[in-house]
């Protein structure tokens, strides 16, 4: 899956959907899509990160207390 940094708007494809949709989860592991070479994974928050599209991730995917609310 292919997700975008909200602060460089750089693309990165997520290396592990369940670390994404857990909500336990605060850091994700990516690669980023950039030049022609496989990049070396990197650690990213959840909350820096939007789909290309501009839309935020699910609060299911961020707060594992979302139902609470």
């Amino acid at each position: 899956m292919l997700l975008q940094l909200k602060d460089t708007g750089d693309i990165v494809k997520i290396l592990d959907i369940q670390e994404l949709i857990d909500p336990n989860n605060h850091i994700v592991h990516a690669q980023d899509q950039v030049g022609e070479e496989e990049q070396e994974p990197d650690s990213f928050q959840k909350e820096n990160l939007i789909f290309p599209s501009g839309e935020t991730l699910p609060r299911c995917w961020l707060d594992a207390n979302y139902r609470k609310k």
